[in-house]
């Protein structure tokens, strides 16, 4: 079978309070109808891997945009960006959640996309993935890589950015949610995931948690010393068919 083509660009769209956003924006060049994914980065910003992950998808038969969470922090390289948002805590729940909503919205307004979205994200992305289950209506799939503080084990850590812990917020999960965790991850912890689970489990929530032994935070990025192939390879295999399962019309066309 030959590689599909692809097409991407940097799409505009309205995010957060009506802010003009943008994302990268990855799908596949051929006709119908496909599922769309939000691609959510963590505090390493809007770099080049969140990007290949957009196309990834792109690559097998989905529509995906990766939102810039830091375009309310200025020009520049990806790292550079990164650099000047962290300090001040980055951006704050609110931004990512209407950044989020608003690039579901641009997904779902495409010619190509079958109105079903999933979200995923990575680290931080991850606890925005959760607290996007959480919070955000009418999405069909939630990917949750390696989600630091969903638990949140001193109250104290609380911020006017953060202010709410995402597992308090789990009874309002509707989406079916996959997790992705290294069992040497400190963030989360062995403890925050098994805390995760037993509170979707014990609120009758459709999930499926994945653990690695051998892999720690970060395991399917190439880029990072985290990476770990044989973990990286199964974890996305499962990616692709849990989107598959949810993301794909009745008639089979993603």
């Amino acid at each position: 079978m030959a590689y599909e083509g692809l097409q991407t660009e940097t799409a505009k769209f309205r995010g957060h309070n009506g802010d003009m956003s943008e994302g990268y924006f990855a799908r596949p060049a051929r006709s119908g109808k496909v599922g769309g994914i939000v691609v959510i980065h963590g505090a390493g910003g809007w770099d080049e891997w969140v990007c290949e992950v957009a196309r990834k998808f792109a690559h097998h038969g989905f529509a995906a945009i990766s939102p810039n969470f830091y375009v309310r922090f200025g020009e520049g390289s990806p790292d550079d960006v990164a650099a000047r948002a962290r300090p001040t805590g980055g951006a704050s729940d609110a931004e990512v959640m209407g950044d989020v909503l608003g690039a579901a919205a641009f997904l779902r307004a495409q010619a190509n996309v079958n109105g079903k979205i999933g979200v995923i994200g990575f680290c931080s992305g991850g606890r925005a993935t959760y607290m996007a289950a959480c919070t955000i209506p009418n999405l069909q799939a939630a990917v949750d890589c390696w989600g630091g503080s969903v638990v949140v084990n001193d109250p104290a850590t609380l911020t006017a950015k953060r202010p709410v812990a995402p597992i308090d917020l789990s009874a309002n999960i509707t989406a079916p949610m996959l997790g992705l965790f290294g069992n040497d991850d400190m963030n989360p912890s062995r403890a925050d995931v098994d805390k995760i689970e037993a509170t979707l489990k014990r609120l009758g929530k459709s999930y499926e948690f994945h653990r690695y032994d051998g892999a720690g935070h970060n395991f399917l990025n190439y880029n990072g010393p985290g990476y770990r192939l044989q973990q990286a390879q199964d974890g996305w295999k499962r990616v692709m068919a849990f989107y598959g399962k949810h993301l794909s019309d009745p008639s089979g066309t993603r």
